[in-house]
C-alpha cells in the first residue's frame, strides 16, 4: 500500500502534473542536448592521430573532467529513463524495454557506467550524437505539455513545422557526426568538413570536392540518405496536408492584430462572387473605412473564382478568409468576434426555401448576440414575418418588405427602384462622362448624387437658415449651393423627418440630411466668417452681383444660378420672372417667394399640381365619399413588426369569395377584369404565392395621402391560392382583387385584364431562384417576360430579376445597333471601376427592371450612414412617422412649361405647396437605330435620309436641358451615331440608296406584318373566352423611347414636356388644426369587434 502510495505521488509528479511533468521533460531535453554539445567539444579537443588502423574507429581521446561529465550526465539520464518507465509500466515489461527511446538510452548511457568499474574503456567510442534524437522527442514531448499547461490548442501546422525541421537537424547533425568519426581512418575529415559534405549532399549538388574514402563512411552515406528518402517525404507530405487545410479554413485572426487594427466580419452561408464584390466595392468606397479589415466566415470552401479575386493585391492584403461557422465559439473566437466593430449577417436568397435560410441566419444572429452582445448587429433577413426574431440587431433589412413597396411605387412614381438604388450606392458621378450623348453625361452626373448629413450650426449651407422655415432652407440652399435638404432630425428626437413642411423652424442643433454629390466637408467651399443671425429682415439685393451665390461648384460639376432675391419681406415682394422674349415687354407668370416663416393659411395646392388631396374638397364631396372608404389603420396585419400605416379602407371587409376576379359568387357576377368597369387603369402583379410581403406591395398604394379618384385597382395573379391569413388582411383594402393563374398562360393574362392595365409586375419566383448554373435562375421570368413585351407592346412592365448582370436580356433586340453601344459603354465603365456600370441599360434607367441584390448595398452603407435604412424606409412608405412628408410623383404639362427651369419650379413648390422636388424622370424619343429596319443604314446615309420635317420633328423632341447645348444638337447627334456605329462595328455600307430603301420597306413589311400576327393571336384569344377587344392597342408602340433620372439636377436644368418631377410632400396630416376635434375623429379607425383577430406568426 505504501508502495502504491508512493508510485502514485511519483506518477503525479513526473507525469500526470502539467506544469511538474513540463519541468521535467525541459530538464531531459537539456540534458541531451548537453550530451550532445559534450561530444562536440571532445572531437574539437581531440588531435587527430596517424594511421589508418580501425582502432581509431572503436577508441578516441577523451580526458577525464570531459568523461567525469559524460558519466553524470549517463547516469542522470538512465535514472529518469528507468523510472519513467517504470512509472509507466503497464505488465507488459516488453513493451518497455523495445521502444526506440529506451534503445538509445542505454546504447549511450551504458558503455559509460560500465567504464566506472572498468577503467580500461574510459576512451570507448560512444555514439553520443544519437541523443539528438531523444532531444527531439522530449521537444515533442515538452510542447504538447507546453500548451496543456497553458490552457490553449496547439496550431497543428505549428507542430508539423516544428517536427519537420528538429527532423531535418537531427539527420544532418547525425550524418556529420558519423562522417567525421568514420573517416578517422581516412581523410581525416573536420566537423566543418563534414558539415559541408552532408548540405551537398542532402541539397543534390554534389560538388564532388569533398568525398568519403572508406567504406564503412561510404556505407554510412548510403544509410542516411535511404532515411532521408523515406523520412523527409513523410515530413513534407503531412506539412502540405496541413497547409492545404489551413488555406481552406483560413486559419486565425491573431488577438494582437484584433486589438491593434479595425476589422469587421462577414457571416454567409456560402459566398458568391457578385455578392463579395458588392460588399467590398460599397464597404471600400468610403474614405475613411480603408484601415479596415475584413473577415469573411463561411462554413463553405472558398470558390474558385472567390480564391481568384481574394489574391488579387487589392483584396488579399485587407480580406481574410475563415472556414468555420458563427455558432460555433470556436470560430467566433478565431473571427475575433467581440473585437470587431461591426458583423454583417447576409441571407442566402438562392436556397429553395427561403424561410429556412431565415432560420439560419436568426441562428447565426442570436449566436454573435450571445458571444459578442457589444458587437453591432447588420442583419439581412428575406421573410418579413421572421423580422421580430431579430429586433435587438441595430440595424435589419427585410427584402421582401422593400422589394414589394418599391416595386408598388414604381406603379405611381415611376422609376422609384433606379432612383432608390441610386441613392443606395456609392458612385463617383463620373459615369458616362466620356460619352458623347448629352443624356448619359447628365445620367451619369446625376448618379454620383447622395444622401449625407450634417449638424446646421456646423454647416456653411444651412447654419444661415437657422429660425426659419424648412421649405425656405431647402430652397435657398438648392439656389445658393445646389444641394437638396429633404430632412431633418431634432437632438433630442431619434426619428426622422422627411420635409417636414414650412411650419417646421430650423434649429441649431438638428440634424441636416440632404442630397449632393459630395459631402460638404469634401467640397470646394470654403467656410466662410459665421454671419451675424437675428430676427431682423434682410437688406434687399440690388441685383445678381450683390447675391452671395458661388457661380460653380468645381468639385461637384453643379453650377447654381443666379436669381433674384425671394426673402420674406411683405406680400407684395418681388417675385421670379422670365426674361423677355425680343424685343416685347411682356411679363411672364411670376412666382411667390418662399417664405422665411411660413403662414399655413396661405400654403395650399396650387394650379401645377393635377392631383389634390380630399382633405381640401368641398364638405358635400367629403360626405359622399365617405359613404365608400374611411381612412385607418388596417385592422389586421398578416405578420408581427409590419409599421401601421393610414390607409383607404372599406367600411366593411370584402366577402373571401368577392376577392376572386375570375369566379362570379352571390355577390356579384363578375368574371374578367372589364366586367368591373373599373374607371382607373389596372395594376397586376404576377407572384408565385401570396406572401407576407406581397401585403406591402398593397399599403403604399393604399395610402392615406393617395387621391381616392386615382387609387387603382390591384390584381394578385398568383400560381398557388393565397391563404385565409392572407386573405383576412387585404379584404379591407378597396379594389384589391387575386386570381389563380400564370403569366406563362394567354389566357390568364387577358382575364386579369393585361389589355387595359397600366403596369404590370412581375415578381421572381421563389422556386426558379436557385440554378444549377447560377445565372439561369432568370431564365423563365426573361422569356416570359419578352413574350409580354412583344404581344403588349403598350404595356409597362416592370421585372424583378435574381441576378443584375442578366438585365441586359430584358426587351432584348439582338440587331439594335443602339443596345450594342451600350453593352460597349457598360463595359467600358467598369474598367474603369464604377459599381454603377449596369446603370446606362435602358430598362433599369427606365425602372422597368430591379433585383433585390442591387439594395444589399443600403446595408453595408448604414455602417457608415446609420440612416440611410430610415430614410429609404420613409420614402418607400414602409414607415410612418407623424410629420414626415411621402414621395410622391407630378407631371409636366404644356401650361406647366413657363415655369422653364428647375430653380423655378423648386421655388414655385415651396411656396405654393410646400413641396421638395429631388429629381426628375425624363423621358426622350430614341431616334437612334432601335429596329431592326434601320440597322443597315450607315451615319451618313440615314443623315441623307431625312428631309426637313422629320429633321425639325427631331429637334423638337429631343431638346437638351440647357439653352446653350440646342445649338450643338444636330452635330452631337451626328457624332452620337458614328459613336453606336463604331462601337457597333457593322459591316460594310450598301452600294445604292435606292436597294436600301427598298431592303428598309421589306423589313419594315415583314416586322409590321408579325405584329399584326400577334395581334389577330390575341383577339382571337380574347373572342375564344368572350373578352371584348374593344381597347386592346395592337399598334401602339412605346419602345423607340428612352427614359432616365436625374436625381437633384443642376438649378438651371431645363423642364421638358412630360417630365415627371418626384416630390416629397409634406404630411397632410400636419396641416389639420388642433382645434378642429371633428376633423380629427373623422380620421379614425375602422376596427370593429370582428377586426381584432389573431396574427399570424
Amino acid at each position: 500500500m505504501n508502495e502504491n502510495t508512493f508510485k502514485e505521488r511519483l506518477k503525479l509528479f513526473f507525469i500526470k502534473n502539467q506544469r511538474s511533468s513540463l519541468r521535467i521533460r525541459l530538464f531531459n531535453f537539456s540534458l541531451k542536448l548537453l550530451s550532445c554539445l559534450l561530444y562536440i567539444i571532445r572531437v574539437l579537443l581531440e588531435n587527430p592521430s596517424q594511421g589508418n588502423e580501425w582502432s581509431h574507429i572503436f577508441w578516441v581521446n577523451r580526458s577525464l573532467p570531459l568523461w567525469g561529465l559524460q558519466v553524470s550526465v549517463a547516469l542522470i539520464s538512465l535514472f529518469e529513463t528507468i523510472l519513467l518507465g517504470y512509472l509507466s509500466y503497464k505488465g507488459n515489461i516488453w513493451e518497455q524495454i523495445l521502444r526506440i527511446p529506451f534503445i538509445l538510452e542505454i546504447i549511450n548511457a551504458v558503455p559509460f557506467i560500465i567504464s566506472i568499474f572498468w577503467p580500461s574503456l574510459r576512451n570507448l567510442f560512444v555514439p553520443v550524437f544519437l541523443n539528438c534524437w531523444l532531444a527531439k522527442h522530449a521537444l515533442e514531448n515538452m510542447i504538447n505539455d507546453l500548451h496543456r499547461a497553458i490552457q490553449r490548442t496547439q496550431s497543428a501546422m505549428f507542430n508539423q513545422v516544428l517536427i519537420l525541421i528538429s527532423t531535418l537537424l537531427c539527420l544532418i547533425f547525425t550524418c556529420i557526426c558519423g562522417i567525421q568519426h568514420l573517416e578517422r581512418i581516412g581523410k581525416k575529415l573536420n566537423l566543418f568538413d563534414s558539415l559541408y559534405f552532408c548540405i551537398v549532399t542532402f541539397s543534390t549538388v554534389g560538388f564532388g570536392d569533398v568525398t568519403p574514402e572508406t567504406w564503412s563512411s561510404k556505407l554510412f552515406v548510403v544509410a542516411m540518405i535511404c532515411v532521408a528518402l523515406v523520412v523527409l517525404p513523410i515530413q513534407f507530405e503531412q506539412l502540405a496536408y496541413l497547409w492545404m487545410e489551413r488555406q481552406k479554413s483560413g486559419g486565425n485572426y491573431s488577438r494582437h492584430r484584433a486589438q491593434t487594427e479595425k476589422h469587421v466580419v462577414l457571416c454567409v452561408s456560402s459566398l458568391k462572387i457578385d455578392l463579395l464584390m458588392d460588399f467590398l466595392n460599397e464597404f471600400y468606397a468610403h474614405p475613411r473605412l480603408q484601415d479596415y479589415y475584413v473577415v469573411i466566415l463561411c462554413p463553405t470552401e472558398m470558390d474558385v473564382q472567390v480564391r481568384r479575386v481574394l489574391q488579387i493585391p487589392m483584396w488579399s492584403q485587407r480580406v481574410i478568409y475563415l472556414q468555420g461557422s458563427a455558432l460555433k465559439d470556436q470560430d467566433l473566437l478565431r473571427a475575433k468576434m467581440d473585437d470587431a466593430e461591426a458583423c454583417f449577417i447576409l441571407s442566402s436568397r438562392c436556397e429553395v426555401d427561403r424561410t429556412s435560410s431565415d432560420h439560419q441566419t436568426i441562428l447565426r444572429a442570436w449566436a454573435v448576440k450571445d458571444f459578442a452582445p457589444n458587437c453591432p448587429l447588420y442583419v439581412q433577413i428575406l421573410k418579413p414575418e421572421n423580422k421580430f426574431h431579430i429586433k435587438f440587431a441595430d440595424h435589419v433589412v427585410c427584402e421582401e418588405e422593400f422589394k414589394y413597396a418599391m416595386l408598388a411605387l414604381n406603379c405611381i412614381c415611376p422609376a422609384t427602384s433606379t432612383l432608390i438604388t441610386l441613392l443606395v450606392h456609392t458612385s463617383r458621378g463620373q459615369e458616362g462622362q466620356q460619352s458623347p450623348e448629352q443624356w448619359q453625361k447628365m445620367y451619369g452626373r446625376c448618379s454620383g448624387n447622395e444622401v449625407y448629413h450634417i449638424v446646421l450650426e456646423e454647416s456653411t449651407f444651412f447654419a444661415e437658415y437657422e429660425g426659419k422655415s424648412f421649405t425656405y432652407a431647402s430652397f435657398h440652399a438648392h439656389k445658393k449651393f445646389g444641394v437638396c435638404l429633404i430632412g431633418v432630425r431634432r437632438e433630442d428626437n431619434k426619428n426622422i423627418l422627411l420635409n417636414p413642411g414650412p411650419r417646421y423652424i430650423m434649429n441649431s442643433t438638428d440634424i441636416c440630411f440632404y442630397i449632393n454629390i459630395t459631402k460638404e466637408e469634401n467640397s470646394a467651399f470654403k467656410n466662410q466668417d459665421q454671419q451675424k443671425k437675428s430676427n431682423v429682415s434682410r437688406s434687399f439685393y440690388h441685383g445678381p452681383s450683390r447675391l452671395p451665390v458661388h457661380s460653380i461648384i468645381a468639385s461637384m460639376g453643379t453650377v447654381a444660378i443666379d436669381l433674384q432675391d425671394t426673402s420674406c419681406r411683405s406680400a407684395s415682394g418681388p417675385t421670379l420672372s422670365l426674361p423677355t422674349e425680343g424685343s416685347k415687354e411682356i411679363r411672364r407668370p411670376s412666382i411667390a417667394p418662399v417664405l422665411e416663416v411660413a403662414d399655413t393659411s396661405s400654403i395650399q395646392t396650387c394650379d401645377l399640381l393635377s392631383d389634390q388631396s380630399e382633405d381640401e374638397t368641398t364638405p358635400d364631396e367629403e360626405i359622399s365619399s365617405n359613404l365608400e372608404y374611411a381612412k385607418g389603420y388596417p385592422p389586421y396585419s398578416p405578420y408581427i413588426g409590419s409599421s401601421p400605416t393610414f390607409c383607404h379602407l372599406l367600411h366593411e371587409k370584402v366577402p373571401f369569395c368577392c376577392l376572386r376576379l375570375d369566379k362570379s359568387c352571390q355577390h356579384n357576377y363578375y368574371e374578367d377584369a372589364k366586367a368591373y368597369g373599373f374607371k382607373n387603369k389596372l395594376i397586376i402583379v404576377a407572384a408565385e404565392t401570396a406572401g407576407n410581403g406581397l401585403y406591402n406591395f398593397i399599403v403604399p398604394l393604399r395610402a392615406y395621402y393617395r387621391p381616392k379618384k386615382e387609387l387603382n385597382p390591384i390584381v394578385l395573379l398568383l400560381d398557388n391560392p393565397p391563404d385565409m391569413h392572407f386573405l383576412d388582411a387585404i379584404c379591407w383594402f378597396p379594389m384589391v382583387y387575386y386570381m389563380v393563374g400564370s403569366i406563362d398562360n394567354l389566357d390568364d393574362l387577358l382575364r386579369c385584364g393585361v389589355t387595359f392595365a397600366a403596369n404590370m409586375v412581375v415578381v421572381d419566383k421563389e422556386s426558379t431562384m436557385s440554378a444549377e448554373e447560377d445565372y439561369m435562375a432568370d431564365a423563365k421570368t426573361i422569356v416570359n417576360v419578352q413574350t409580354l413585351f412583344r404581344l403588349f407592346s403598350s404595356l409597362s412592365i416592370i421585372t424583378e430579376l435574381t441576378h443584375p448582370a442578366n438585365m441586359r436580356f430584358m426587351q432584348f433586340r439582338a440587331k439594335d445597333c443602339y443596345s450594342l453601344a451600350l453593352s460597349k459603354l457598360e463595359k467600358k465603365e467598369r474598367e474603369r471601376g464604377s459599381n454603377l456600370a449596369f446603370m446606362f441599360r435602358l430598362p433599369f434607367a427606365a425602372g422597368r427592371v430591379f433585383s433585390i441584390s442591387m439594395l444589399d448595398t443600403l446595408l453595408y452603407q448604414s455602417f457608415v450612414k446609420d440612416y440611410m435604412i430610415s430614410i429609404t424606409r420613409l420614402l418607400l412608405g414602409l414607415d410612418t412617422t407623424p410629420g414626415s412628408g411621402f414621395l410622391c410623383s407630378m407631371k409636366i404639362t404644356e401650361d406647366d412649361l413657363w415655369i422653364r427651369t428647375y430653380a423655378r419650379l423648386y421655388q414655385k413648390l415651396c411656396s405654393s405647396t410646400g413641396d421638395v422636388p429631388i429629381g426628375i424622370y425624363r423621358t426622350e424619343s430614341q431616334k437612334l437605330t432601335t429596329s431592326e429596319s434601320q440597322i443597315s443604314i450607315s451615319v451618313e446615309e440615314w443623315e441623307d435620309t431625312k428631309d426637313s420635317k422629320e429633321q425639325g420633328h427631331h429637334r423638337s423632341n429631343h431638346r437638351n436641358s440647357t439653352s446653350s447645348d440646342q445649338s450643338d444638337h444636330p452635330l452631337l447627334r451626328r457624332k452620337s451615331m458614328q459613336w453606336a456605329r463604331r462601337l457597333s462595328r457593322k459591316g460594310p455600307k450598301h452600294s445604292g440608296k435606292t436597294a436600301e430603301k427598298i431592303t428598309q420597306q421589306r423589313l419594315n413589311l415583314y416586322r409590321r406584318s408579325e405584329r399584326q400576327e400577334l395581334a389577330e393571336l390575341v383577339k382571337n384569344r380574347m373572342k375564344h373566352l368572350g373578352l371584348s377587344t374593344v381597347g386592346y392597342d395592337e399598334m401602339n408602340d412605346h419602345q423607340s423611347t428612352l427614359s432616365y433620372i436625374l436625381i437633384n439636377p443642376s438649378p438651371d436644368t431645363r423642364i421638358e414636356l412630360n417630365d415627371v418631377v418626384y416630390l416629397i410632400r409634406p404630411d397632410p396630416l400636419a396641416y389639420l388644426p388642433n382645434s378642429d376635434p371633428s376633423r380629427r375623429n373623422s380620421i379614425c379607425n375602422v376596427t370593429g369587434q370582428d377586426a381584432r383577430e389573431e396574427t399570424q406568426l
